[in-house]
């Protein structure tokens, strides 16, 4: 049940805006963007209650307590912002700008496109450059197949966590629901690695990350696969792959994006990989599939994240119109 009847109206005109205007860099060199003061909240928690002198279980310990009180405190924070703005004249408006700004279907697409463009015209060191900005593996260890399959899987891992998550948790929640999420995510991102310094105290960010995907990875690999044909691929292949593989990657909810991807370009992805500071050593997606992947590659995958957009926007204005 919707938090309010008028809820995917709001999703359906926040999708459409971030597709036409994405993130304009003006704005945000002026201001700092939400997802940055939650980055400076965590930052600040992680300095001061993640130091080496603690025992890992108090880390834990210490990282869990600090995720509820952040989540609280952002769900709360939503709640008055939506409160507010549902109580103005036209404050509905205020509503779909900020559910535009945690949205990234436009911003995702340019990142990525970016890297294709640094790849094709200025060569590797360019597109190095560029695919450290949307990936954490290490850039130097990267030649063109693995620049290319990285910014392919960052499309399809981030279109399940950058849109499509958001997307159900904002027709789920509203505002807050929104919100919640991307500092869940955004604490993710930041301290849920395995590393030596996050393993404990990022513990439960990650846990909590993985619990809170489910859905819209699933969701994500569907839309991607049914967005196949535009890669000249094949919609039964996509699925096929997707229903094989998913379940073999590391992340309980990377792998059905990832899959479903692989599937619809016949490229293999995910596989070993080399981050700062650690290596995973993870079994390919679609392994069959071509692994010497190109520039122009990255251009059929945006084909299918931009089919895999239009997908979910229809499906919420259908919902938006009942």
């Amino acid at each position: 049940m919707l938090l309010f009847p008028d809820i995917a109206v709001l999703l359906f005109a926040a999708l459409l805006l971030d597709a036409l205007v994405g993130d304009p860099d003006w704005l945000w060199r002026r201001l700092p963007h939400p997802v940055a003061l939650f980055g400076a909240v965590i930052s600040i928690a992680d300095q001061d209650f993640n130091t080496p002198d603690l025992s890992p279980r108090l880390r834990k310990i210490y990282g869990a307590v600090f995720l509820a009180a952040f989540v609280a405190v952002s769900f709360m924070l939503g709640l008055l912002i939506e409160g507010i703005l549902r109580l103005i004249p036209y404050g509905e408006i205020g509503i779909v700008l900020m559910a535009a700004v945690f949205l990234a279907q436009r911003s995702l697409y340019d990142h990525v496109a970016r890297v294709r463009d640094a790849l094709a015209k200025h060569g590797l060191d360019a597109a190095r450059a560029k695919v450290a900005m949307i990936v954490g593996r290490d850039p130097k260890t990267l030649d063109e197949a693995g620049i290319s399959r990285a910014s392919i899987e960052s499309c399809s891992e981030n279109f399940s966590d950058g849109i499509v998550a958001p997307a159900f948790w904002f027709l789920a929640l509203g505002l807050p629901g929104l919100i919640a999420y991307k500092a869940i995510n955004t604490a993710d991102s930041m301290i849920g690695h395995k590393t030596d310094k996050h393993r404990d105290f990022g513990w439960a960010s990650a846990r909590f990350d993985d619990l809170v995907n489910l859905p819209a990875s699933r969701l994500a690999g569907l839309f991607i696969a049914l967005s196949a044909p535009l890669a000249r691929g094949s919609i039964a292949t996509a699925f096929r792959i997707m229903k094989a593989d998913a379940s073999r990657h590391r992340s309980p909810n990377a792998g059905w994006p990832e899959a479903a991807m692989a599937g619809a370009l016949g490229l293999a992805l995910a596989g070993p990989r080399r981050y700062s500071g650690y290596e995973v050593d993870d079994p390919f997606m679609n392994e069959n599939g071509r692994r010497e992947a190109r520039a122009d590659d990255i251009t059929r995958a945006l084909r299918v994240f931009a089919g895999a957009c239009v997908i979910q926007a229809a499906i919420i204005g259908i919902i938006a119109a009942l």
